[in-house]
C-alpha cells in the first residue's frame, strides 16, 4: 500500500513562506520546498527505490500550499522503512544539511538569495568540502558532502571552480 509522509515546507526552526502573508507566496513556497528536498538529500542521501521525495499539495481555506513529502510505494522494503524513519522528522535548520537559508525574510517579504537550485547544491558542496588533506573540518561534513556528491556529480565536479559570490539576488 502506498502512503505519504509529510515532512514540511522548510526546516522546523527556520522562517518560511506564509500563505496569505508572503508576497509571491507560490513562487517562494515552491522554491523553498525544492531547496528542502535538496537539504534532506544532503542529510540522508537519495531515497532508495520504492520511495521518492517530492512536493505535496495541501489545500487550506486561504489557498494552496506545498510541502515536501516522502511518497512511499513499497512499505515492506527494509531500506525504504529505514529511509522513511530517518526523514520523517525533517530537519531543524538549514545548517543541519550544510545549507545557508535559501530565502531571507524581512517581516513577510521574502528575498531569494540564489537564483537556482544548482547554486544551492554548489554552495553546500563548497561549505562541506574537505580540506586539502582530504579531512573534513567537521566530521558531519563528510556525510553531507558525500551524499551531495553522489546525488549531484556534475555539481560536485563544478563546485571547486564555482564563484557563487558574483550571482545577483532575485528581488
Amino acid at each position: 500500500m502506498s502512503y505519504i509522509i509529510n515532512i514540511g515546507g522548510a526546516p522546523a526552526n527556520e522562517d518560511c513562506a506564509q500563505l496569505g502573508q508572503t508576497p509571491d507566496f507560490k513562487v517562494v513556497n515552491t522554491f523553498e520546498v525544492l531547496a528542502y528536498k535538496l537539504a534532506i538529500i544532503a542529510r540522508h542521501g537519495m531515497p532508495p527505490a520504492g520511495c521518492k521525495l517530492g512536493p505535496h499539495t495541501n489545500r487550506h481555506d486561504f489557498g494552496v500550499y506545498r510541502t515536501l513529502a516522502l511518497h512511499i510505494e513499497d512499505e515492506e522494503d527494509e531500506e525504504v522503512q529505514a529511509y522513511a524513519e530517518a526523514v520523517e522528522e525533517g530537519l531543524g535548520s538549514w545548517l543541519e544539511a550544510g545549507f545557508t537559508p535559501p530565502v531571507i525574510y524581512a517581516g513577510s517579504v521574502a528575498k531569494i538569495e540564489r537564483l537556482d537550485h544548482v547554486e544551492l547544491v554548489i554552495g553546500a558542496l563548497l561549505t562541506t568540502r574537505p580540506n586539502a588533506d582530504e579531512t573534513f573540518p567537521i566530521a558531519d561534513f563528510g556525510i553531507l558532502h558525500g551524499h551531495l556528491a553522489a546525488a549531484f556529480p556534475q555539481q560536485a565536479e563544478a563546485a571547486p571552480t564555482s564563484d557563487c559570490s558574483v550571482i545577483p539576488p532575485i528581488l
